[in-house]
């Protein structure tokens, strides 16, 4: 039994009693909130329902409350005291409490996948750096945050596909083979720094692809024509930054299902897109270019999405690329872009409308900026390169397990201020080593008790789990599954991050009080019973944020 369901359930039908009695007036009731009280005589759940239901029912929240009251019944409550000005508090029988913790053991490693929903396939979107280098620390945030939205709404029940958008078209990619036939000019002193292309690209890494470009071929490309040898390194190029964007991306526990590549957009379902457009009476011809009335939709102005040399816009690729997405099937279109493409927004979406599809379907979530700090201080340039500090060099110096949760610690709409001190300490401070100590402790104990012939049992005595420590324990690990529902929900992955650091709370309370070694053998198996499914948890949430549940630490 899902009891906060049932309760939620009874407060509802309590009201629509009150209501068809003529206590209450025909009236919206609010939205139900339960909380656990900070302490448990306050009762097992509270809610304010009463007090935000004053304006709708015209009447005195106590008065609410008492009528409310009067009305829930069932076999799992055992008394209902009201507080305040109309607080409801909520005691459960005992056993409530022990038949919940009972029905986790039960589903073992099951626990925490909830059933499949009946809704369409989701896809969501996110990364999507362009290959001309590597992948800097901005982009590791939207890695972090979107494989764990990935994670978590797969582990609420939805059909998810996770994607990658190449941009290996466009001029992006021609600037990568000018910079790299540059540098391998350069480096075989038959060109000059000074000459550098002004768009070209400046890393490093370019002059490292250049070089195992020369390692292996020699002087071989001089002889050709430039436009010869530029389209031979822009393939290479491309081939090498794709490689390493993706071997940087696994090594930050990033995989994606597709793969999409901007090239086969062009020009078929580029074209194709802007025709259906211009049928839907949408585009426009003017000064020799094509443009989409996004101000019919309200942008600020029409957008261009042909050149009047017949090159495409960004736009029309991503018109394109969107149409091919809900040509798909996908129900529902989940994008994470940084917050430099907020005005990005209403143009696609005025696209997709004008295209005749449900704009809604799109959400875009925006990624906002991160500080790194170090010492207090702004580090704003890599030591190693004195240029923007890349993804790789973020896991080198604090970790993949500490980079990801602290990129999901925060709402993605929040600015974050990574401390790389901090994410390194191995200390109760770091939030992300609090987690993954409790599991090592549990595993610790599990370890001991197998040395003293200890284990779980098959049918524990839960009831002997009476401290207020155990009760923590249970009552955290019943709103697990709410908490992946609501995070799916409300696009929130933090809400798995904050449900973790306080479960490893609550059990380190435990550890500090409660003994497993040295007391009564049944109620040693109880509460083997309770950490070994609060392991699990750990584990499972963890895992979901992409972060290890190391056995030792």
């Amino acid at each position: 039994m899902d009891i906060k369901e049932t309760l939620l359930h009874s407060i509802e039908a309590a009201a629509e009693a009150a209501i068809k009695d003529g206590v209450f007036p025909e009236a919206q009731l609010p939205k139900i909130v339960l909380e656990v009280p900070p302490k448990k005589e306050l009762g097992d759940f509270a809610t304010n329902v009463a007090m935000q239901s004053a304006k709708a029912f015209h009447m005195n929240p106590r008065m609410i409350a008492q009528e409310l009251q009067k009305r829930i019944q069932g076999e799992w409550l055992d008394k209902i005291e009201i507080a305040g000005p109309g607080f409801i508090n909520f005691y459960l029988k005992s056993n409530v409490l022990y038949d919940g913790l009972a029905d986790i053991i039960a589903r073992g490693d099951s626990f925490g996948q909830l059933p499949a929903k009946d809704a369409e396939p989701i896809q969501i979107e996110y990364v999507s750096a362009n290959p001309t280098g590597p992948l800097h620390v901005g982009h590791g945030r939207g890695a972090a945050a979107g494989s764990a939205l990935v994670n978590v709404m797969r582990a609420a029940g939805y059909n998810v596909s996770s994607e990658y958008y190449i941009n290996d078209a466009g001029n992006q990619i021609n600037n990568l083979a000018r910079s790299v036939n540059h540098r391998y000019l350069e480096l075989l002193g038959k060109a000059q720094e000074e000459d550098f292309p002004e768009d070209g690209y400046h890393g490093a890494d370019i002059i490292d692809t250049a070089q195992r470009i020369i390692n292996k071929d020699g002087e071989k490309y001089l002889h050709m024509s430039e436009d010869e040898r530029m389209g031979i390194f822009k393939e290479l190029a491309l081939k090498e930054k794709l490689a390493a964007l993706k071997e940087d991306l696994e090594a930050f526990n990033c995989t994606f299902d597709v793969w999409f590549s901007e090239r086969t957009l062009h020009p078929d379902k580029v074209k194709a897109a802007c025709q259906q457009l211009q049928e839907n009476g949408k585009i426009y011809e003017q000064d020799g270019a094509l443009w989409l009335k996004s101000t019919d939709y309200g942008d600020d102005k029409d957008r261009v999405v042909i050149r009047d040399n017949g090159v495409p816009t960004y736009l029309a690729a991503d018109i394109a690329y969107h149409k091919d997405k809900l040509d798909r099937g996908f129900g529902r279109l989940i994008n994470i872009w940084g917050a430099d493409h907020h005005g990005y927004i209403c143009r696609v979406k005025a696209a997709i409308s004008a295209m005749g599809y449900d704009a809604e379907k799109l959400d875009v979530l925006l990624l906002q900026m991160v500080r790194l700090l170090r010492g207090g201080q702004m580090v704003k340039l890599s030591k190693r390169t004195g240029q923007t500090v890349t993804l790789a060099e973020l896991i080198e110096e604090v970790g993949t397990d500490a980079a990801r949760y602290f990129f999901i610690m925060r709402s993605m709409d929040s600015q974050l201020d990574f401390d790389l001190d901090l994410a390194k300490s191995r200390s109760n401070e770091n939030p992300v080593y609090y987690i993954q100590y409790a599991h090592a402790r549990i595993c610790s104990i599990f370890r001991q008790a197998a040395e003293n012939g200890l284990s779980v049992g098959e049918a524990p005595e839960l009831s002997l789990l009476q401290d207020d420590t155990e009760v923590a324990i249970i009552n955290k690990l019943q709103e697990y599954e709410e908490e992946i529902d609501r995070a799916a929900a409300e696009y929130a992955p933090q809400r798995i991050a904050r449900y973790a650091y306080e479960l490893a709370g609550c059990f380190h309370s435990f550890y500090n009080q409660c003994r497993i070694l040295g007391v009564d053998d049944k109620l040693a198996e109880a509460r083997l019973a309770l950490v070994n499914v609060t392991a699990h948890t750990i584990r499972h949430a963890l895992g979901i944020l992409g972060v290890s549940a190391p056995e030792k630490m």
